[in-house]
């Protein structure tokens, strides 16, 4: 059985409408299944869209503030979004306030605590367990190869890895800024590869300083090219950085998002020292 829903339109990791990368959230999606609440998703053609329905019975939380959150690409269901979950949790935070709110995801449990600061609302989502796995050489020449990036641009002191937080991502570092503006790649090759390796973006980076990145996310097993901020695709990054001691073990790390694409965003990555779980902020905003 399915309803026509209500959809809202926000936009994660910008204050500003036209920033950052927007998403579909229906509050409400008891009356869908999971065929419907793809449709919803492909007919809005955002990277992804949320979907909150009432909480398993041993989900905890504060009752009112505790749901069942999936996500679904114009494609597939993804097991974890980070930014349609601020996009959720900024909305639901317009509704009934700046607050703790807990979701049980594909992926698992996600703590998320929204604060307001000048009327702007802010979420603070954390990871599940992380942890990062090696690539064959193959399959990383194959990436390579659909990127269109001789081996000679990647940056010696980001090894490539696939790193987890949630969904996997493909981690690449790029030597130049350069590199990493210049964004060109074989769409279906990519894609295969991404389906054979269960990858949900990879996420190319170039470091700036010592806790600043600049990253962009090809996505084309989501359906679209690239994902203009992407939250999941962060908290794995941070896991990834503290593994290889890129950054001190606590620190509180700035990715810049979507620029190249005229959608700049901002996510803020924050580790802490003695807990592998790693948290992600950002602003978020409602569009027309």
């Amino acid at each position: 059985m399915t309803t026509e829903p209500e959809v809202l339109h926000y936009t994660a990791f910008s204050a500003d409408p036209g920033g950052g990368n927007r998403a579909g959230v229906v509050l409400d999606a008891a009356g869908l299944d999971d065929d419907a609440m793809l449709a919803v998703a492909a007919r809005l053609g955002y990277s992804e869209s949320a979907f909150l329905t009432d909480p398993p019975e041993d989900l905890g939380g504060t009752p009112g503030r505790a749901f069942t959150l999936r996500f679904f690409s114009p494609k597939a269901e993804v097991p974890f979004c980070g930014h349609a979950t601020v996009a959720a949790s900024v909305a639901l935070a317009e509704r009934i306030g700046p607050g703790d709110l807990l979701f049980a995801t594909p992926a698992g449990t996600v703590p998320v605590s929204v604060t307001e600061d000048d009327g702007v609302l802010r979420a603070t989502l954390t990871t599940v367990e992380p942890h990062t796995e090696q690539i064959g050489d193959a399959d990383l020449a194959e990436a390579l190869a659909a990127l269109d990036w001789p081996a000679g641009d990647l940056d010696p002191t980001l090894p490539p890895r696939i790193a987890f937080a949630g969904a996997r991502h493909l981690v690449l570092g790029a030597a130049t800024r350069e590199r990493l503006a210049d964004l060109s790649y074989d769409f279906a090759r990519l894609e295969a590869l991404m389906h054979r390796l269960e990858l949900t973006t990879v996420q190319l980076v170039w470091r700036e300083s010592r806790t600043v990145f600049h990253v962009r996310d090809p996505f084309p097993v989501g359906g679209v090219v690239e994902d203009p901020a992407t939250g999941a695709a962060a908290g794995a990054f941070g896991a990834y950085a503290r593994e290889f001691g890129l950054v001190p073990a606590s620190s509180v790390l700035t990715l810049h998002q979507g620029a190249d694409m005229g959608r700049p965003g901002v996510l803020t990555v924050e580790l802490r020292e003695g807990d592998a779980r790693v948290r992600v902020s950002g602003t978020g905003t409602r569009i027309a």
